[in-house]
């Protein structure tokens, strides 16, 4: 008996045994992984967790945490993946003796969290600065300047809130408009030095080659406390490359279906102590008259540019020295005129632009340095249209001096600086009035930036100008940078800006300057202006879909701007109008990404009006709606193919009258190599041109009065070409 009970209890001690080893095969276990940014220790929002195996994808939530629930036993591969950071890969194995386990991302090195912006002048990555940059940069700055390689026109133009506004209608003189502003008020930068004003203004954008720059930095909104006056809408800073130990030698042919070809080279390399940049292109143009008009939409012309850049490095001192070179002819009008030398209609620009720049930077310690500049700049131009010729000399200097001090939590900037502006007309008849000046400005600003946590920065400045003879400009800013853990971020700024007076501005640049007083410098007075914007960003990832999102607020108030006044007889003198002028409005800014696809969906909205004698009315020449859309497939070093579609809402002009609407389309595509690239671009295919739907002039042909060009003249225009990367 005793051994029939002793089987017994054996068999229900085996059966026990397998129902625990069941019920441990069956259990079901849960974790929580705590994703973080590797660098700050930031819990990263938004980032999922894969298990591929399981067919299983969690979303962290505002906590970085991602909870896996009723998992069975076993050892399990989860990818971790966020935008902007490196994917992922950790060996889980169920159940776990840890409820948590943390797990660190590092960033992406080409995301935009490495852009590393000067505008600034903190040299900080653009996701730490409270100010809200915006940059063309790396892939993208190459696939827009295949577009047009000879100049930046059309790569700031396809920006949300950006145009550039064509201002003659033969010779294709444009201007840059930010969130609707006259060109005037954005103040164009190299490398921090403003050498694109003045008399030059109307041909900088067409002057300005795209492949030895680096990067492009826009700010949007009154920026006159960083460089000075002259950026209420903005500024834009063209970054050039500098010498790296690795060699770079490129050169780059494009040819165009309107008869322009564009060569260019670039040189760059550092030594121990020295280091180079060359620069040369020769860029030109058959004049192009796609509507059979008679008149060119794209001039005749002929540029050359040469730009060496010589680099020394010392123990804690870095200096560099530069020229730059351009020289260019350009002639539109009548297509019998240029072609056959028959009379009739011509505009001729004729233009020699030398400049220097220097720069030394001596590092104190690892947290101060100290850094002098100074440019020159000598600008020639003659304008020459049938019974009219204006020509003259711009002289411009820029010295300044800044030193900066870097903490932990606090950045510091003081500086000073000196501008002067001299502009000498060249007398034509013993009758003629000089629109001769001579403007100096001496100023001094203070700069910090403040970062008491790892989720607030606070940016505040203060510029003081003194602008000879037109008085004082005190420019206080404010900018604050706040992280949320939902992976959101929120920008709040706002400043001061002046703008010293000139003729110079696109109304005299579409007329070549014709019976234009010169400013009254009793009666004129700055132009100021007040501004502030709000934008947010939410980036996210859902699986092998990526999300990034930017909305923009902006306003911006110009108070007394200079207008044109009719005179006795057929004079014209700019004045201080009465009343303001305000832009307001929003920019959408969404790009989602899906493997080597990427999409690209912008929108502008800009309500812009003058306020005078109390009446409200329309600022000509902006577009209320802008739709900018870009759809790019890539294969990494392999080959790149895009489409994009851009929209302008109609738009009134200065004689009263409403532009239409319209809607240009391109294509683009790449394709790489070793050692170079082919490429071509198809722009504006559907051929949309103002002169199939509207005129361009009034009058005859032989004495043609312009109406303002509100879309393209050019039309379909194809180019390709090659690059070489030795």
């Amino acid at each position: 008996m005793i051994s029939h009970l002793t089987s017994y209890l054996m068999k229900q001690l085996l059966l026990c045994v397998a129902l625990f080893a069941c019920t441990g095969l069956l259990a079901q276990h849960s974790i929580k992984l705590s994703i973080k940014d590797s660098e700050t220790r930031t819990p990263l929002s938004g980032a999922t967790a894969t298990i591929s195996s399981l067919h299983i994808t969690t979303v962290a939530d505002s906590a970085g945490l991602a909870t896996f629930s009723d998992i069975a036993s076993g050892t399990y591969l989860i990818t971790i993946s966020h935008v902007g950071f490196k994917e992922q890969d950790v060996t889980i194995t169920f159940p776990q003796t840890s409820g948590v386990t943390d797990v660190l991302l590092p960033e992406e090195e080409d995301d935009e969290h490495e852009v590393v912006v000067t505008s600034t002048r903190t040299s900080r990555t653009i996701s730490d600065i409270p100010t809200r940059v915006e940059t063309i940069s790396g892939e993208e700055l190459a696939e827009k300047g295949n577009m047009k390689p000879g100049d930046i026109r059309m790569l700031l133009n396809e920006s949300t809130g950006i145009q550039t506004q064509q201002t003659s209608a033969t010779s294709y003189n444009s201007s840059i408009r930010i969130q609707g502003l006259d060109g005037r008020y954005t103040q164009l930068l190299r490398d921090g030095f403003p050498l694109y004003a003045g008399f030059a203004g109307g041909l900088s954008l067409m002057q300005v080659a795209p492949l030895d720059l680096k990067q492009i930095e826009v700010i949007k909104g009154s920026s006159s406390t960083l460089y000075g006056g002259g950026s209420i809408a903005g500024l834009v800073n063209l970054i050039s490359k500098i010498p790296v130990s690795k060699r770079e030698l490129r050169f780059l042919g494009n040819g165009t279906s309107a008869g322009g070809l564009d060569l260019s080279g670039f040189y760059s390399q550092k030594f121990k102590k020295t280091g180079i940049t060359v620069f040369g292109s020769r860029n030109t143009g058959r004049p192009y008259d796609p509507a059979h008009l008679g008149l060119t939409a794209i001039p005749q012309f002929s540029r050359y540019t040469f730009n060496p850049r010589f680099f020394l490095y010392a123990n804690k001192t870095t200096a560099d020295i530069g020229f730059s070179y351009i020289s260019e002819n350009r002639v539109g009008g009548s297509m019998d005129y240029i072609k056959k030398e028959i009379p009739g209609y011509f505009e001729k620009n004729n233009t020699d632009r030398f400049t220097t720049q220097a720069q030394l930077t001596r590092q104190w310690n690892d947290q101060a340095r100290f850094t002098v500049k100074n440019s020159y700049s000598r600008f020639n131009r003659l304008i020459e249209i049938p019974g009219y010729l204006f020509k003259g000399t711009q002289q411009s200097t820029y010295s300044e001096a800044t030193y900066s001090r870097s903490r932990e939590k606090s950045d510091w900037v003081i500086g000073a600086n000196f501008l002067t502006d001299d502009f000498k007309e060249d007398r034509q008849n013993s009758s003629s009035t000089l629109r001769n000046y001579h403007y100096s400005t001496l100023g001094g600003f203070i700069q910090n930036t403040l970062t008491p946590a790892t989720f607030f920065s606070l940016e505040t400045g203060l510029r003081g100008d003194y602008v000879w003879p037109f008085g004082w400009a005190l420019l206080p800013r404010v900018s604050a940078l706040l992280k949320l853990p939902s992976g959101i971020t929120a920008r709040l700024g706002g400043g001061l800006g002046y703008k010293t007076p000139t003729v110079f501005n696109e109304e005299a640049e579409k007329i070549q300057f014709r019976h234009i007083l010169p400013i009254d410098q009793n009666t004129a007075f700055n132009e100021r202006s007040a501004g502030a914007s709000f934008d947010v960003n939410y980036r996210a990832r859902l699986g092998a879909v990526g999300l990034a999102l930017n909305q923009l607020f902006f306003y911006t108030r110009l108070n007394r701007p200079l207008v044109l006044i009719r005179q006795a007889g057929n004079d014209l003198q700019f004045e201080n109008a009465s009343g303001h002028l305000d832009t307001r409005g929003l920019e959408t800014n969404l790009r989602l990404t899906y493997r080597d696809v990427k999409l690209f969906l912008g929108y502008t909205y800009a309500d812009v009006n003058t306020h005078f004698n109390q009446v409200k009315s329309w600022f000509p020449l902006t577009a209320r709606h802008r739709l900018n859309n870009v759809l790019m497939y890539e294969q990494e070093g392999r080959l790149k193919i895009g489409v994009e579609a851009y929209y302008f809402s109609p738009q009134k002009l200065s004689d009263g009258n409403m532009g239409k609407s319209y809607w240009t389309f391109g294509f683009m595509g790449e394709k790489y190599w070793k050692l170079f690239s082919l490429f071509i671009n198809l722009e504006n295919i559907t051929d949309t041109r103002q002169t199939k739907f509207d005129s361009i002039y009034t009058g005859n042909i032989t004495n043609p009065v312009f109406r303002d060009i509100y879309a393209p003249l050019d039309g379909f225009v194809l180019n390709g070409g090659i690059k070489l990367g030795l």
